[in-house]
């Protein structure tokens, strides 16, 4: 099985080891975006609904880097600091995700890389 590498200036570079996403056949595997700016890799300053927009803004980036849109997402994972935020970010996802949405799961962790209070990862099929 072949594997190619993801990776657009349009989000933010990887702050580890690892790609933005990696495509494996048609299907691509993205890692976790948090509310970076891509222009200065800070986090982005705002309420939950301003991180959760740069956090998908960020996956449409990668999403097109790899030939695709939010259309094709298959699965999405949503970590937040604060399960009090689910119905803020659910609204924001909302935005960018139209029927038949994909499967989701929403996991309240104790803390996100730079003090981010959502991050998203996705996998989505092209073709």
């Amino acid at each position: 099985m072949s594997r190619s590498i993801i990776s657009t200036t349009q989000a933010p570079a990887a702050i580890g080891p690892y790609s933005q996403a990696v495509r494996a056949g048609d299907t691509v595997y993205f890692s976790g975006q948090i509310p970076l700016d891509p222009a200065t890799g800070n986090l982005v300053d705002g309420d939950i609904g301003t991180q959760a927009r740069r956090v998908f803004d960020n996956l449409v980036a990668v999403a097109e880097a790899a030939g695709g849109s939010l259309a094709q997402v298959v699965r999405v994972g949503i970590y937040v600091t604060d399960l009090a935020n689910f119905a803020a970010v659910n609204a924001v996802m909302a935005e960018y995700f139209q029927q038949p949405y994909p499967a989701r799961s929403t996991i309240e962790v104790s803390a996100l890389p730079k003090g981010a209070q959502v991050e998203v990862d996705a996998i989505m099929v092209l073709g």
